[in-house]
């Protein structure tokens, strides 16, 4: 490691040890199906920068964060674009139980829920001053985790210019070589894991994201080892039918999980919709935590994901008629792009 890279704070990996472990990581193409207990048993340790996957309440991986949460980790540190249920169930759980599991760090652009609102979970973890949170614009978290899959220290870009991120952030800003005008550059991000939901895989790993990609093609080349759960998994000659659709490849992915409605009750395209009653519903429990109600959240809690054995126990609280809803306004919503 040069001298400069120790003076820089490398959340992740730095990028000398990343670019050694791509070079010492196997890259054949083998069976990588995992249970997701096993998976995040394997790839997951304290302290590790993890990467989530999905934009906003689309795609979170939200089954891959149940498993998280019952394991317990400390000292985590989470890396995403914009953010929704999957970044408050985690932080939810540090809220609730801190000696179980704990997020020391957060480096983000965006974590809330669209039409319904800022998480007050955020404003609750950020108010009592229980985690270190690093702001970005969007185009920058993505840029940088870009810069990772690419295997550089960082990327050049004109955001954040004019904003008072960099006020709050490890950008750093110096003169152009080629036209003399400041230039703002990215410190790369090398996670150490990345959980990411697509709609597809084969056993090797291979993906196809339907609908926004959200970043996940490079967060998954970023990361050291990436964790994959999905709505399917299909034969690999299926999948290599359309070649021009594998948005993830094969070597950049570690455990592939099967896990049906594993984004639920976030949206996943072509699949089903989001419950936005359930969300609402969550949303008020955190707003009762935060203005010193915690009863709520801890019985949800104990009920959706302490006492689930897996993501099966979590899915059969919801009615077939609800999930059968869920799926038909997916298909409107995709007959009309269509």
């Amino acid at each position: 490691m040069s001298s400069n890279e120790e003076q820089f704070f490398w959340t992740g990996l730095t990028p000398d040890a990343a670019r050694k472990a791509l070079v010492n990581k196997d890259k054949s193409k083998r069976d990588k199906r995992s249970s997701l207990k096993d998976a995040v048993n394997r790839f997951i340790k304290d302290g590790d920068n993890v990467a989530i996957g999905g934009f906003v309440d689309n795609r979170q991986p939200v089954a891959a964060t149940f498993e998280m949460i019952r394991h317990g980790f400390k000292d985590l540190t989470l890396s995403y674009q914009s953010g929704g249920m999957a970044i408050d169930y985690l932080a939810g759980a540090m809220a609730l139980r801190p000696d179980h599991f704990s997020i020391k760090r957060m480096e983000f652009a965006y974590w809330a829920h669209e039409s319904f609102g800022l998480s007050p979970i955020f404003r609750y973890i950020a108010e009592n001053g229980m985690v270190e949170l690093e702001d970005w614009s969007n185009y920058n978290m993505s840029a940088r985790f870009k810069a990772g899959a690419m295997g550089l220290t960082f990327i050049p870009c004109r955001s954040p210019l004019g904003s008072d991120i960099l006020k709050k952030c490890r950008a750093k800003v110096m003169d152009c070589p080629f036209t003399g005008r400041p230039i703002i550059l990215l410190p790369a991000s090398y996670p150490n894991v990345a959980i990411i939901h697509v709609q597809t895989a084969d056993m090797f790993g291979n993906c196809v994201i339907n609908g926004t990609d959200a970043t996940c093609q490079e967060i998954a080349m970023a990361a050291d080892y990436t964790i994959v759960t999905c709505e399917r998994i299909v034969p690999h000659r299926v999948i290599t039918r359309r070649p021009k659709e594998i948005g993830i490849p094969f070597f950049a992915v570690d455990a592939v999980v099967h896990v049906p409605f594993g984004a639920y009750p976030t949206n996943c395209r072509r699949y089903y919709y989001f419950n936005k009653e359930h969300i609402a519903t969550f949303h008020a429990l955190g707003t009762r935590l935060r203005k010193g109600d915690p009863k709520g959240l801890a019985a949800y809690y104990d009920d959706y994901i302490f006492g689930a054995k897996g993501f099966e126990d979590f899915i059969d609280h919801f009615p077939v008629r609800k999930l059968l809803e869920e799926y038909q306004s997916e298909m409107q919503n995709f007959e009309r792009m269509v």
